[in-house]
């Protein structure tokens, strides 16, 4: 099976290599040609463990093909995917659809035979529909159906994701177009991963509910955490007593700076303002967006009470900007908030993070980059744990505090314990929903 793969951002780029490893040929259009030009370089423009590896394994065996020019992805693909942007339009809260509804112009007038043209963004529902008619409007001899296939991956963990899902969902109008999706993810259907096949709506909605359940399940437990910060539980083990009920579950129960990322941010004020538009208002999808934003400023608070109530003048190690590990994004992240509330308070902050320099430079303006974690602790007065990456997971303790100015932590992950931080010699130590100490100097 020719497939064609529009956009190759995170979703379309992941989703078109992972497509040519089930086999298929498969054609990925963007319209920068120096992306273009990158890829067909075997360079790729986002950090995603063993994507690299796995877009020049299928490259070399003939599958896989970049290009700027749609007509000839197009011609004889049975299944045209689009996997451009849909951000948070400004003012409004809803997902802004002009990158897909231009996608939809274009794939009009460059069909020329039949083809099932696959909605991959995720989109408000009623989107493949006015896809549809867009396209009908633009090419009325256009021979063509339309389908709903929510993408699931996790950054991080996307090829896993992909090639071994929960499940995939498929949303269709009529039984062709679901028997070429029935093709498409036939290796997987071959596996026995579940495949649910439902109406347009019902798989766009599937997509925001999904997200907007998990997000909740964050912010709840944050807000529990607060909760026992004041009467002294220990969140991880009120998380571990929940997650250990089958009904509830363990994922999405670290208490943490907040959710952040290319999804939940936007696809809960998406839902959101769906819910708005259709007079029925998302009272718990809005209360977890302010609650999640509220959440990012007392992190802050946290930061600034450790230290004596003031940073002005106080150099801070900041380890880990990007939302969470094994990515280089830094949509949304907590770091957006925290870092410049930092420095606008005239904290000194330097920054250490495997993969977030590239887009961190940019968006995080006056801070000083530095690659190593000791270098960056080296008199400072404080370290502050932001992304779990794994190398923070077993730093040398003791060495950070011999060599800091005054030995103080903020661990926004928990990833240590106040015992190991006092252990290690540090003065001050500060977590999310557990105990802290302080020593008397």
């Amino acid at each position: 099976m020719k497939i064609a793969m529009v956009g190759t951002g995170y979703v379309g780029l992941v989703s078109g290599v992972c497509l040519s490893d089930f086999g298929h040929e498969v054609v990925c259009v963007d319209k920068d040609p120096d992306k273009v030009a990158m890829l067909n370089r075997g360079e790729v423009p986002i950090y995603e463990p063993g994507l690299a590896e796995l877009m020049a394994k299928n490259v070399a065996a003939g599958r896989l093909f970049f290009t700027d020019n749609l007509a000839n992805a197009i011609d004889e693909a049975a299944a045209v995917f689009i996997a451009v942007g849909t951000p948070t339009r400004r003012g409004d809260g809803h997902a802004d659809l002009r990158y897909v509804m231009d996608a939809a112009q274009e794939i009009a007038a460059a069909l020329t035979g039949y083809a099932v043209v696959v909605t991959k963004s995720t989109v408000p529902v009623g989107t493949n529909r006015q896809v549809k008619q867009t396209i009908a409007k633009a090419n009325p001899n256009a021979e063509f159906d339309v389908a709903s296939n929510p993408e699931f991956l996790r950054e991080g963990a996307a090829i896993d994701d992909f090639m071994r899902p929960d499940r995939v969902v498929v949303g269709v109008q009529h039984d062709r177009a679901a028997e070429v999706m029935a093709d498409v993810y036939r290796p997987l259907y071959l596996r026995d991963f579940p495949i649910l096949t439902t109406d347009l709506e019902s798989a766009e909605m599937i997509k925001y509910a999904a997200n907007a359940f998990l997000a909740t399940k964050i912010t709840f437990i944050n807000e529990i955490a607060a909760l026992c910060e004041r009467t002294g539980a220990n969140i991880k083990h009120v998380s571990q007593g929940m997650g250990l009920d089958g009904r509830i579950g363990a994922k999405f129960l670290h208490a943490g700076p907040g959710f952040g990322g290319s999804c939940f941010p936007k696809d809960t004020k998406a839902l959101a303002r769906i819910g708005q538009d259709h007079g029925l208002p998302m009272q718990i999808t809005e209360t977890v967006i302010k609650v999640n934003d509220e959440l990012r400023r007392r992190m802050v608070d946290k930061i600034v009470d450790m230290l004596d109530g003031a940073v002005a003048g106080k150099t801070i190690a900041v380890l880990g900007v990007t939302f969470k590990p094994n990515t280089d994004d830094m949509r949304d992240a907590p770091a957006l908030t925290v870092v410049p509330a930092l420095i606008g308070a005239g904290a000194k902050l330097r920054v250490v993070d495997p993969h977030g320099r590239r887009e961190g430079e940019d968006l995080l303006p006056g801070v000083h980059w530095i690659e190593d974690a000791y270098k960056a602790a080296r008199n400072a007065d404080a370290v502050v744990i932001l992304t779990e990456w794994n190398e923070f997971r077993a730093l040398d303790l003791k060495r950070i505090a011999k060599h800091m100015k005054v030995p103080a932590m903020a661990d926004l992950r928990n990833i240590y314990s106040a015992q190991d931080a006092k252990r290690a010699g540090f003065q001050r130590y500060v977590s999310v929903g557990r105990a802290d100490f302080e020593l008397s100097e």
